[in-house]
């Protein structure tokens, strides 16, 4: 097992954690991570190069769906913790499961990834796929939980007992930089269900959000709805200042280049997940969205 020269923490109870997620990840053996460059993924990352060295790689999926700069983060940070890496692209918008955008599009998406890794274990070397879901992920709606089971990936974090704020406190203590990132999910996942995902309409909103963090928007979404009409969620403190005329007249102009015809601000603020609201009870319930997969 390897040791890192980064770690800060003195909290007994924190590093206890530490000591159980590498000493999880030892255990596996040979370890490929489905690796992102979020905070989750990070440290998951770096305890499996902890643990294994060189017997463990990060692997990053790319696709139309990836925000822009998110692949050069996630490469830049595997380089600071030290892990082998690796790009594969995916083809999830060959998929006409996917594509339809139904609740349970992420199971189409996450079964091309994890598919994906399982042909390439005889290539890599690798014993198991580990993930970076982690115990707050188990309450959500998230049907690619179920695909990652079905391709027998592993959930260190999870089998840890270790939610966001525990991952988050680790990846501090570890000195990653992603610790405070804020949750980058892929850019599908803003288009309402039951409106088409295309490239087309994915790079949309990667423009519209790249534009709003380059005015000092850390924390924002651009929700696609029918008709091209952009919902614009971010903290009740930014949203003032985003129908300042001038602003607001900026943002308008941009956001209609961008190829949106309408551009609305959602004045409940940023909520994760928010499209969620739209997705009946009955899919909520386990196993309830995979049911009508195919119908």
């Amino acid at each position: 097992m390897m040791t890192s020269d980064r770690w800060t923490e003195t909290d007994p109870s924190r590093n206890a954690q530490r000591a159980g997620l590498v000493e999880k990840l030892a255990s596996f053996g040979k370890v490929a991570v489905a690796y992102s460059g979020g905070v989750d993924s990070a440290v998951v990352a770096q305890a499996a190069f902890e643990a294994l060295g060189d017997n463990a790689i990060a692997i990053t999926a790319v696709s139309d769906s990836l925000a822009s700069g998110e692949l050069e983060e996630a490469t830049t940070l595997a380089k600071q913790i030290g892990i082998r890496h690796r790009v594969i692209r995916t083809e999830e918008f060959a998929d006409p499961n996917y594509l339809r955008n139904q609740p349970d599009r992420c199971y189409f998406c996450k079964s091309e990834l994890y598919g994906r890794l399982t042909g390439l274990r005889g290539e890599l070397g690798v014993d198991v796929i580990v993930s970076g879901a982690n115990t707050d992920d188990m309450g959500e709606h998230r049907p690619g939980l179920q695909a990652a089971a079905e391709h027998q990936i592993r959930h260190p974090l999870q089998e840890c007992g270790l939610g966001k704020s525990d991952v988050r406190a680790l990846a501090k203590a570890w000195g990653l930089p992603a610790w405070d990132k804020p949750a980058t999910p892929c850019l599908s996942s803003r288009i309402a269900y039951g409106e088409e995902v295309t490239p087309e309409r994915t790079r949309m909103i990667d423009q519209a959000e790249h534009w709003l963090r380059e005015r000092g928007l850390r924390i924002v979404r651009v929700r696609y709805h029918k008709g091209d009409l952009a919902r614009i969620e971010a903290p009740l403190d930014d949203i003032t200042r985003l129908v300042e005329l001038d602003m607001r007249g900026q943002l308008t102009t941009a956001f209609h280049g961008f190829g949106f015809k309408f551009v609305t601000l959602d004045l409940e603020g940023f909520r994760s997940g928010s499209l969620n609201s739209l997705v009946p009870i009955e899919n909520l319930v386990l196993g309830g969205v995979r049911s009508r997969a195919g119908k």
